[in-house]
């Protein structure tokens, strides 16, 4: 039961509405334009310019002897009376009248005790009586649990609905984007992995030591692991993807870029942010890894990242020409890809409990350790490819602007039970990658065959 749920967690959405998924993503787009520009709009501060006017035009005449000239006499009732001057011969004004007490609001009242109360006593409540019934605990959560406000803020992609076949007119409609090869950014190899946002934080304390990031669930927005220090600077929110080994190489994929440094760039179009991503994140310094997280048993042999330290930001492409998706994208998607990562030697006391370790004279004239590093090679599997509108921003939830092609078929529960009961027997599911450059191969050959010239043959 739970390998079903999670391979039916793991499924992308695929939307079974009446409108197709080309529909539903040109209106999203036209959506995100409308609050683009309300966005402008309310920002230059329109509305109070609406009312302004530069005064009648000359071509309207000169109605002058409509104006009426008055002096600020009219004005002088509403000064306060002058105060009263010693020197002066003239009698001082006569005072306003006091207005007389009602009988139900005597004098007494107008002036305020000091000790009077101004608020009415709480009063204390009552155990078991009077209090409000509290939801009961669902799926082992808490009690009138708030949920997180990182909860479901990335950008999740759809499924690629994909089909083989003609419409009415004989055209071909096999769920490909028409503008495949202008409009759209590819992301690949995106790794295998649990998707994230990572959220740092302002800190007091050197940068790399003090715990400064959080990674977030998709979902819920839970962490998945205890805050950590890293070289992101403060206010910045990136759209991540934690490795399935991070434990043994410490990465972290950086997928896209939300807030850099409390900058918003969510409103920028989709080639900005990955540039803005890679050169952001190749300006940053490294630091060595921290102590090993193994358990004891294993710290001879084995060294373990208690939290990642390794950011990789996944590679993006702009050319998404057919030719370059067959030759380039597709085979690149179906390989792993190798990443270089910094991990400690183990000192000789971990290696060999009878050897002694070497130790360094730091600059106060006390004994430290010497940590040695070396460099590393790891292989990250890869899960399948990501498509994006070029022009779209990024907006939180599922969203037809983004398109994910997977490297390998899903099961639904009843093709499971099927092979299951069959002994393994049954039609496996063609690769969702396998059928995308299926589509891209028979596009690019009625291309070729709709652009060559038409030859004449010689009777």
């Amino acid at each position: 039961m739970f390998q079903e749920r999670k391979a039916a967690f793991k499924t992308p959405p695929m939307k079974d509405s009446g409108a197709s998924q080309d529909v539903r993503r040109a209106k999203a787009l036209e959506e995100q334009k409308r609050r683009r520009a309300e966005r402008i709009d309310s920002s230059r501060q329109l509305d109070f310019f609406a009312d302004l006017t530069l005064g009648p035009s000359d071509e309207e005449g000169d109605d002058t002897e409509d104006v009426v000239r008055e002096g600020i006499s009219q004005f002088a009732s509403l000064l306060p009376p002058p105060p009263a001057d010693v020197n002066s011969t003239l009698p001082p004004a006569a005072p306003a009248p006091a207005t007389p007490a009602t009988p139900s609001e005597p004098a007494e009242s107008i002036t305020p005790d000091v000790n009077m109360q101004t608020q009415a006593p709480k009063k204390k409540k009552r155990k078991g009586k009077g209090r409000a019934t509290a939801q009961p605990a669902r799926f082992g959560g808490k009690k009138n649990a708030k949920a997180s406000k990182w909860a479901d803020k990335c950008m999740y992609a759809e499924l690629l609905e994909m089909r083989d076949g003609f419409d009415v007119s004989g055209d071909l409609r096999d769920g490909i984007p028409d503008d495949i090869e202008s409009g759209w950014v590819a992301v690949a190899p995106v790794p295998v992995g649990k998707r994230c946002l990572a959220v740092t934080h302002q800190t007091s304390g050197i940068a790399g030591v003090v715990p400064n990031t959080t990674l977030r669930s998709r979902v819920l927005g839970k962490p998945l692991i205890k805050p950590f220090p890293s070289i992101l600077p403060p206010q910045t929110v990136l759209d991540c993807i934690l490795d399935e080994n991070w434990r043994e190489n410490g990465i972290l994929h950086i997928l896209d870029v939300v807030t850099w440094k409390g900058q918003d760039l969510a409103d920028c179009d989709t080639p900005f942010r990955l540039w803005w991503r890679d050169t952001r994140l190749s300006e940053l310094t490294s630091f060595p890894p921290p102590p090993n997280a193994a358990p004891p048993a294993q710290q001879r042999t084995l060294y373990q990242f208690p939290h990642p330290t390794t950011f990789a930001p996944i590679p993006y492409h702009t050319d998404t020409t057919l030719p370059y998706l067959l030759s380039t994208l597709i085979p690149l998607t179906r390989t792993a890809r190798r990443l270089p990562i910094t991990v400690p030697i183990l000192s000789g006391a971990e290696a060999d409990p009878d050897a002694t370790m070497d130790l360094d004279v730091d600059g106060e004239g006390g004994p430290a350790p010497l940590v040695q590093l070396q460099t590393a090679y790891a292989d990250v599997q890869s899960d399948g490819l990501l498509l994006y509108v070029a022009q779209a921003t990024y907006e939180p939830g599922t969203s037809p602007l983004s398109s994910w092609v997977p490297l390998r078929a899903y099961q639904t529960h009843e093709e499971r039970i099927e092979r299951e009961t069959t002994g393994g027997g049954g039609s496996v599911a063609e690769s969702p990658l396998d059928v995308f450059q299926r589509l891209i191969r028979r596009r690019a050959a009625a291309g070729s065959m709709a652009g060559a010239p038409e030859v004449e043959m010689a009777p």
